[in-house]
């Protein structure tokens, strides 16, 4: 048993070479019990396997600190509703695991560690909704196999998560569990349709996740939250035990904040099973271990390919086109090649080569025709109006689709086979080791707006393998994925060039609104504004002194300002402003009106404004009627900087 413990430490310290041990932290000021505990915020599977090992904490703790964040911050502080239900017997599970450690060791590099699940895998115990208030009683009577894989492999599920209702869109909102947001900012949706399980990982309520993917739920929402996705090849993995959405399409499987920590989930999770005959395909296809490619480097002969159609020719798309053009100089400047690819006609055949509209009808029933299901039917959810709005119009259309014999839907299955073969010739002529571009075209937008620009479909239905790894951030604060695609069954190179970008960049950093429970609060940044600072100085004996406070849960900013060698009525405003020290820049944030030489209040930053907060590039400023360009200023010095959380 020893020896498996220090086989299992030897592939820990491959997958995370840099730090294996996690950091030992002490209690928020003003906890009574000051008490050092292992902190799992963004902490990875092989910090809290080695932290479980060493002794210094337990799943069991661990277990617990992730239900307490999920109390902090799915319900109250950002309130992201990304948890659509809870496992009751996670503690006694994870307890149970601890036990088995101490008695007999580890079963692998899953044992003890939390991960959630989409609501749309079946779990023993615990309802399967898929976010439809149809199935809200519906207790399937046995686990999905992917979801038995995980057991079996020591994980504790804390959970399920909301996603958008049957899997049928990308802004995850649902008639049972309602609109998830994104934690980076809570007002923007979080993708979809694993939205939740986006969320959820994003905010550190698990290790990592689980999701599904028909045409993009996996590797949007992981494009939107700075994760890390994977669609397999088709037959990778089971879909036994997942609701069907489009079986030409769907895939199940993982999403993580590191590529190792994928890894580690995809080898518990792929594989044969004898009820769902396309993981024959898989037979000789899947290495023993896919952390066996976790190699940083080696960019010297890789060729990237580029379809401009993907990285997007409209202005609306040049955001999100700089921040993976920026990604794919990275890649050149460690000696990569990015070659521009031709491949006439192919954005016309991807148009409307999606099948969700047509399958959804029957495969849908084929999974309800399970007895003791509450319905049996799209039709059955539609009479009775157990959905939500949004997806009536979806719903509708599928309910009138015509069947799976129709000669559309088999045209449209046949020129998927000339997609594939074309996209296979001209990555085998010009020697493509991926196609790279963005999983979608713009950043995420604010809940109730339609998300434009998604790029899910090469993948979808052509049945070749793509992942997503964080590329940067766009200039409104947001995240960019940057998805790589390639040949059938090269998951193991794609995990390979995934890990090298992200050793290379290190673009995955916490989003601001979900920070650690167990480090210090954000203390008052204090200012005293003067006329010396402005720009163009101003000599004048008015001077203001301010406080800020940063909130990191809620992303907002609360503020106490007053104004000195003035009367009230001469103040015009008290602003924010955007603009680096030295420089004058737009107004951002109107903290007063006419009249107030003293003000307090709290507003919440958009993740634009959050970004030149953290950057440096907030000013505060006082404009009189006898200065109406201002007459003092104070640059507000960041509280926190990006990539840290309050203590660091």
């Amino acid at each position: 048993m020893r020896a498996l413990r220090r086989a299992m430490l030897t592939m820990l310290r491959r997958t995370m070479p840099a730090v294996l041990a996690l950091a030992v932290t002490a209690c928020a000021a003003g906890d009574p019990e000051v008490a050092e505990r292992t902190d799992v915020f963004e902490a990875s599977i092989a910090q809290l396997q080695a932290a479980m090992e060493s002794g210094a904490t337990t799943s069991r703790e661990i277990t617990r600190q992730y239900l307490d964040r999920i109390e902090a911050y799915d319900r109250r502080g950002p309130a992201l509703n990304a948890m659509i239900s809870l496992n009751a017997e996670a503690l006694a599970e994870a307890e149970a695991l601890d036990r088995e450690r101490a008695e007999s060791g580890p079963r692998g590099p899953l044992h003890g560690i939390p991960v959630v699940v989409k609501d749309n895998y079946d779990m023993v115990g615990l309802p399967t909704t898929a976010g439809s208030i149809a199935l809200a009683q519906w207790y399937p009577p046995d686990d999905a196999f992917q979801v038995a894989k995980l057991k079996a492999a020591g994980a504790v599920i804390v959970g399920k998560t909301n996603m958008h209702e049957l899997a049928y869109g990308i802004e995850t909102i649902s008639s049972l569990g309602g609109q998830t947001r994104n934690p980076y900012d809570p007002q923007r949706n979080p993708g979809g349709s694993s939205g939740g399980t986006g969320a959820a990982v994003a905010a550190s309520f698990a290790v990592a996740g689980m999701g599904s993917d028909t045409c993009g739920s996996i590797r949007i929402p992981s494009f939107h939250h700075a994760l890390v996705g994977l669609r397999g090849t088709r037959g990778l993995s089971s879909r036994d035990g997942i609701i069907p959405l489009a079986l030409t399409q769907d895939m199940g499987g993982p999403m993580a904040r590191s590529v190792a920590d994928l890894a580690i989930m995809l080898d518990a999770t792929v594989g044969p099973d004898p009820a769902d005959e396309t993981t024959r395909l898989g037979a000789g296809q899947i290495p023993s271990t896919y952390t066996a490619f976790l190699q940083a480097g080696g960019w010297e002969g890789v060729r990237i390919g580029t379809l401009d159609f993907q990285l997007g020719t409209a202005p609306a798309d040049r955001p999100v086109r700089d921040v993976i053009e920026q990604a794919l100089a990275a890649m050149t400047g460690e000696g990569a090649a990015v070659v521009a690819l031709e491949l006439p006609g192919l954005a016309e055949l991807l148009d409307g080569a999606s099948l969700e509209r047509r399958e959804f009808k029957s495969q849908l029933a084929d999974y309800l025709s399970t007895p003791g299901t509450p319905v049996k039917s799209i039709d059955d959810i539609l009479d009775r109006g157990l959905y939500h709005e949004a997806l009536e119009s979806r719903y509708r259309l599928s309910a009138e689709a015509p069947g799976l014999d129709d000669p559309g839907y088999l045209d449209v299955v046949a020129r998927r086979d000339v997609v594939r073969r074309d996209v296979l010739a001209v990555m085998a002529e010009l020697e493509i080791d991926a196609i790279a571009y963005p999983t979608i075209r713009s950043t995420a937008r604010l809940i109730g707006v339609p998300q434009p620009g998604t790029n899910c479909v090469l993948s979808s239905v052509s049945g070749l393998p793509a992942i997503v790894v964080p590329a940067g951030y766009a200039e409104d604060g947001m995240p960019v994925g940057l998805e790589l695609l390639g040949p059938v069954w090269s998951e193991g190179e794609l995990i390979r060039l995934a890990f090298a970008f992200e050793q290379l960049t290190h673009h995955r950093r916490p989003p601001a609104t979900t920070p650690s429970l167990l480090r210090v609060d954000v203390g008052p940044s204090v200012h005293t504004a003067t006329g010396a600072e402005h720009v163009p100085p101003v000599d004048t004996p008015i001077s203001a002194r301010a406080r800020f406070d940063w909130i990191p849960a809620s992303g907002t900013l609360r503020y106490d300002a007053s104004v000195y060698g003035v009367l009230d009525e001469e103040v015009l405003f008290m602003h924010l402003h955007r603009g680096v020290a030295g420089e004058v820049g737009p107004v951002s944030v109107l903290l007063s009106g006419s009249g107030d030489a003293s003000v307090s209040g709290i507003v919440a930053l958009t993740s634009e404004q959050r970004v030149a907060f953290e950057a440096g590039a907030l000013y505060f400023d006082v404009h009189t009627r006898g200065h109406l360009a201002g007459a003092v200023r104070a640059q507000i010095n960041p509280l926190v900087t990006p990539g840290t959380v309050p203590g660091d």
